[in-house]
């Protein structure tokens, strides 16, 4: 059997077992063993699977994810989520169906401290969704803004799919927090927009604004604030390297949590067992991917697919349109995780061959990845907020999302147009 043939079968049985529920880690990994062994031999595929995943979990750049994981939960149970939607209402309250906004400012905040996109949404799902309903915001309104706002946990620093994309690229993962910055404060301040012009009329009559209730509330907010000063502006001026800010993010959210007395011992420890749980889930599918990778690599996919793509004359602009509707396609079926894991490592080598800056491309392919959080059949972030406001149904969210996946493609067509606007904060770090 031809390498290419191999190859097609690989992901053929790749997408079979995955069809079939086995977790997306388990699945590259068989199949990468499986291909890797058939083309040099069982012996040394089994030295490989001895090997390989010692090397990936003791790899000091990702022992970044799991402190970024504890940060954020540590941060959900200390109610600093709550604190941010509070400080938000407050400000934003006084203006006409100022809650959605509010949301979106929150969601922001928190994807500042959190790093996954699902967690953002779920966890604003709970805080958000009932006060915007007793506010007399509609199902579709509620609902399509919280799976938006919440899609910005993946792109504003700290992003662990940023810090995995940099893993597989080998590119600064510091220099890409820094350059999701401005991406994300322009996702705010276009989704806050949206939420004021698109349903305009539909909006609920401004509250009543009160300076000192406002003044109060960033009190609340403190927190936010230090940790994205330890975190953010430390990588930003060289203090620390992403993996040193993430672990002082985690020992500041814990300590602040134990002083203000929103932690006990008893949910630290709940909080380290379900930092825990979700890191291991993140290391099997990178352990997975490494194997598939070395799969794909002995059958030199990944150059035939670069050679095949720089020969269509469709210029670098158009090759890169061609890699972006992959991604979109794929994001119907894939969850933002298992695209970049499963993608990035065939289409890479052929944004290094156009000549694209691998740290733009990085935002760039992060930002088409966050709108299969949001499009059908997959959503994740939609399926999220299904679960817990059960009785709004898949419909009327994805309905209610689909101003926002319009101004996703236009933020995305803006920021190919004008790379500066990702390139100028990591460009001018020292």
């Amino acid at each position: 059997m031809s390498n290419e043939l191999l190859a097609v079968s690989g992901f053929v049985a790749l997408f079979a077992l995955m069809a079939l529920r086995v977790p997306i880690g388990i699945a590259m990994g068989l199949v990468g063993i499986g291909g890797f062994g058939a083309v040099i031999g069982m012996a040394p595929a089994l030295n490989l699977l001895a090997q390989s995943p010692i090397s990936t979990i003791t790899d000091f750049n990702l022992t970044l994810i799991p402190f970024f994981i504890l940060m954020g939960v540590l941060a959900t149970n200390s109610g600093m989520s709550s604190e941010l939607f509070r400080a938000g209402r407050a400000w934003l309250g006084g203006f006409r169906g100022g809650l959605g906004p509010a949301s979106v400012g929150a969601c922001g905040g928190f994807a500042a401290i959190c790093g996954s996109s699902v967690a953002t949404a779920a966890t604003m799902t709970k805080i958000a969704y009932p006060e915007m309903k007793q506010a007399g915001y509609s199902d579709a309104a509620s609902t399509g803004i919280i799976a938006a706002g919440g899609t910005l946990g993946i792109l504003i620093p700290p992003s662990v799919v940023l810090a995995i994309y940099g893993f597989i690229t080998e590119t600064d993962i510091g220099q890409l927090f820094i350059a999701g910055v401005v991406p994300g404060l322009l996702a705010v301040v276009m989704y806050m927009l949206t939420v004021r012009f698109w349903y305009g009329r539909q909006l609920p009559a401004a509250e009543p604004f009160r300076l000192g209730q406002a003044l109060a509330a960033l009190k609340g907010i403190w927190a936010v604030g230090l940790l994205f000063i330890a975190v953010i502006l430390s990588i930003y001026f060289g203090v620390v390297t992403a993996t040193e800010a993430a672990a002082v993010g985690a020992l500041l959210t814990a300590l602040i949590g134990l002083l203000r007395r929103r932690l006990t011992l008893g949910s630290l420890l709940d909080s380290l067992v379900e930092a825990l749980r979700t890191s291991v889930s993140i290391y099997v599918v990178l352990i997975g991917a490494t194997l598939f990778g070395y799969f794909l690599a002995i059958t030199q996919v990944p150059q035939e697919i670069t050679g095949f793509l720089t020969t269509l004359g469709a210029g670098r602009y158009g090759t890169l349109l061609l890699i972006l509707l992959l991604f979109l396609v794929m994001g119907c079926f894939l969850d933002a995780m298992a695209m970049i894991i499963l993608m990035v490592p065939i289409v890479f080598p052929v944004i290094e061959q156009l000549g694209f800056d691998p740290i733009w491309f990085g935002i760039i392919i992060v930002m088409t990845v966050e709108l299969g959080l949001i499009t059908p059949p997959v959503g994740m972030n939609v399926y999220v907020i299904n679960s817990i406001a059960s009785r709004v149904s898949l419909t009327t969210i994805f309905r209610g999302v689909l101003p926002f996946v319009i101004v996703d493609v236009l933020r995305l067509i803006l920021l190919i147009a004008f790379p500066a606007l990702v390139m100028a904060l990591p460009n001018s770090m020292n």
